[in-house]
């Protein structure tokens, strides 16, 4: 039984990758478990605080990350590219250095993400590659899950409501617990 956990690139309340988060918690298939991790809460990366010691948000969310057998990254797109909020995070994630390989070293990763644009996050999603690959990451390749015109599929409470994506995002989440063991 594959544990996922999946971890919004957006601080936003009503952010529309927190609301596909929420959909792919729903999505998962029988003996799939998908937990929603935070970033919330994460300083921005200092060295100087880092020497200090890892803060306790940071260090809650590792443990988080190490005890899952697949991460999932549901990414913003901003300016084109990967959130600095989430990058941050992840940067934290991977300190003190020494720590990095038992964090992320072969960790099963997907991306997916929503925009109320009209590309999805392409970019961003296209941007996450090579920070995955420096942390020694397996990202998972079998799908793409690029949700454009977001503000289209979601309601006001942020349910999904679009039936295509919604299978889309089944799809996508079986794929990804299927390479994972599930």
């Amino acid at each position: 039984m594959p544990s996922i956990l999946g971890i919004s690139g957006s601080l936003r309340r009503q952010s529309f990758n927190t609301a596909l988060l929420r959909a792919a918690v729903k999505a998962a298939p029988p003996g799939t478990t998908i937990e929603i991790g935070s970033i919330a809460g994460i300083p921005l990366y200092d060295g100087d605080v880092e020497a200090q010691g890892i803060p306790a948000t940071v260090t809650a969310l590792k443990q988080r990350v190490k005890a899952c057998d697949g991460l999932l990254l549901v990414t913003p797109e901003y300016n084109n590219s990967i959130p600095g909020v989430f990058k941050n995070a992840i940067d934290w994630l991977s300190r003190p250095p020494s720590e990095s390989k038992s964090v992320f070293g072969g960790r099963p990763v997907a991306v997916m993400g929503a925009s109320p644009g009209g590309f999805g996050t392409i970019l961003a999603q296209q941007a996450w590659l090579q920070v995955l690959r420096t942390l020694g990451t397996r990202p998972w390749f079998g799908a793409r899950l690029q949700i454009a015109h977001a503000d289209q599929v979601f309601d006001a409470q942020g349910e999904l409501t679009d039936e295509k994506v919604r299978a889309q995002l089944a799809d996508f989440i079986r794929g990804f617990s299927l390479a994972i063991g599930g």
